[in-house]
């Protein structure tokens, strides 16, 4: 039995989204450390049973793992390359594949040297688990470090019309490098698919950790979601994908994974791929949603220190 997760795997890679990615899945049932009780790469290794192995390329990740403090846990995060083969032999065994194809590290580690991490990944690849790898959420200097030891193949940012950081410095440098950019929440969280804009979020979610859908902030970026909606209507068009479509236009190495539990949705994402926008499109849609008018950071409170801009580590 797959279930209704199970379904919506399957139904993607029957539709051609042969890039299957356990950040991409449903939220309720993530199973990164991070994310749950590490179910989804269960779930994803049964829908890969009715799917060629060799059309489908798989990402999982490593890094975040929930740590004991004073007076309950906390997050941590974890980069040591005994900790690395560790999660890569589980998640193979979950998983029921010979190899990953491309393995992340979620978030970095602080504590230890990049070379450390990446020297650890680099003896898997050469064992053929792991055929590239991936860095999340890591600092310029990180990058380049990483990238000196072993090819990174994808950096993993948020980058959406309302999160566009990490463009003055890391977009050029993994364009200078030849690295792929895997864009994360380039819907905003749901934010332009109307989450909070048009519909209540939840007194119970987890969306209400993340400042920009706090209180007076959310009310502020509702104007953000009023200006959107201009612009779908123009290009005939949902908020939602014009917002994919908008990272969808920022190259042919950018790829955005957003993420649903509904088949439907699955199904308007993919045709995000059907709007197209000229170079005077382009600049009047990043001139009417503006950065600068967000209110709120971007990052969850509880991973606001996880983050690019302290992703540096110890030299070696």
């Amino acid at each position: 039995m797959l279930g209704a997760d199970g379904r919506l795997q399957l139904a993607a890679g029957r539709r051609g989204w042969r890039r299957c990615s356990r950040a991409c899945l449903p939220p309720r049932r993530h199973l990164l450390r991070h994310y749950g009780p590490l179910t989804n790469e269960i779930l994803l290794g049964n829908a890969l049973k009715l799917l060629p192995r060799e059309q489908v390329q798989v990402a999982t990740k490593f890094g975040l793992r929930r740590e004991r403090a004073a007076g309950g846990s906390s997050w941590g995060v974890c980069g040591r390359p005994e900790y690395v083969r560790a999660c890569c032999e589980a998640s193979l065994h979950r998983l029921g594949l010979d190899y990953i194809d491309l393995y992340y590290q979620h978030r970095v580690d602080t504590t230890v040297p990049i070379e450390d991490t990446i020297g650890e990944l680099k003896k898997l690849v050469e064992e053929g688990k792991v055929r590239y790898i991936g860095l999340s959420e890591a600092s310029p200097d990180t990058i380049r470090r990483a990238h000196a030891v072993h090819p990174i193949s994808a950096v993993q940012m948020e980058w959406s019309l309302w999160s566009r950081d990490i463009e003055p410095e890391i977009v050029p440098l993994c364009r200078e490098l030849g690295i792929g950019i895997v864009s994360y929440s380039p819907i905003g969280r749901g934010f332009f698919g109307g989450r909070g804009a048009t519909e209540q979020v939840p007194a119970v979610s987890n969306l209400l950790g993340y400042p920009r859908f706090v209180a007076e902030n959310l009310e502020k970026n509702k104007k953000i979601y009023l200006a959107m909606e201009n612009l779908a209507n123009k290009h005939r068009c949902s908020c939602a994908q014009l917002a994919l479509a908008w990272v969808l236009h920022q190259g042919d190495d950018v790829v955005p994974i957003p993420g649903t539990t509904k088949i439907k949705n699955l199904d308007a994402n993919i045709d995000s791929l059907k709007v197209r926008f000229t170079d005077k499109d382009l600049k009047e849609i990043a001139s009417h949603i503006r950065e600068e008018d967000i209110s709120g950071e971007r990052a969850h409170i509880c991973f606001a220190h996880t983050t690019w801009e302290h992703a540096d580590t110890p030299r070696k």
